[in-house]
């Protein structure tokens, strides 16, 4: 695969609409545990927009992480096409996904997978190492309020600032789509409102596609779509005419 597409300013444009950054076709993924076959994802259909912020809701097992993970490079379909920009996933050797997620994808997990020995700036300094044209870690930890403990370890921070320091580390390398795997799951409901409001500046500041995949149907209303999945298929797509604050929301 040649060298992915830099990010640019902007959205793309073609026939005055815009075009969409990614485009899955027919996306099915099959696992086989033993003598059974499990289907994962069954002929999805997705384009993604610049700027948006979308809710993937579904139950657990309905195939949101399957999805999430194939849009972030991390697993490969078992048939259909992921196209970002010009450039066919699918038909990406290890090294091109590589050099995909390096340059193009942040990931927010459920849990924060922060390196204990590190302190929240090195943890973030890390990411900024190998991207392209990264934040500066400081700044990152600044636009998730958490300045004033760079120099703490995970061990020293709450739940929620781990989380949003994890956010920091996934926004600095400047990602074209960020994609969240229950990211307020492990918090509590306030604290979860908190990280909602970071995940929301982030994608209005910085203009990444924001993906967050939830069982949480009050998030829906802070997207400006909402995909519902169940049993590994699109079973709708709502646009919300228009998108609430985090503040906004209840559950």
């Amino acid at each position: 695969m040649k060298a992915l597409a830099t990010k640019s300013a902007g959205s793309d444009v073609a026939n005055g609409r815009e075009a969409a950054l990614f485009r899955l076709r027919h996306v099915g993924k099959s696992y086989r545990m033993g003598e059974i076959e499990i289907h994962a994802l069954a002929g999805v259909d997705l384009d993604l927009f610049g700027r948006e912020f979308v809710v993937l809701l579904g139950a657990s097992g309905s195939g949101k992480s399957t999805l999430l993970n194939i849009l972030g490079g991390l697993d490969r379909p078992s048939t259909g096409t992921v196209v970002y920009r010009d450039h066919d996933l699918t038909q990406a050797d290890d090294e091109g996904l590589t050099r995909y997620r390096r340059e193009h994808v942040g990931f927010v997990f459920q849990f924060y997978n922060l390196i204990p020995s590190l302190t929240a700036l090195e943890n973030v300094a890390l990411v900024t190492e190998i991207a392209i044209q990264p934040m500066d870690p400081l700044q990152a930890l600044e636009m998730v309020g958490l300045a004033p403990r760079k120099n703490h370890f995970p061990a020293q921070l709450s739940g929620g600032e781990q989380q949003r320091v994890a956010i920091a580390r996934a926004i600095a390398k400047r990602p074209d789509i960020l994609l969240c795997d229950e990211p307020t799951g492990a918090l509590d409901y306030k604290t979860g409102k908190l990280v909602l409001e970071v995940l929301e500046l982030v994608n209005r500041e910085l203009g990444a596609i924001t993906v967050v995949i939830t069982h949480n149907a009050a998030i829906s209303a802070m997207a400006d779509r909402v995909i519902h999945i169940s049993s590994g298929a699109i079973t709708g797509i709502e646009r919300n005419a228009a998108r609430a604050r985090p503040s906004e929301l209840s559950w």
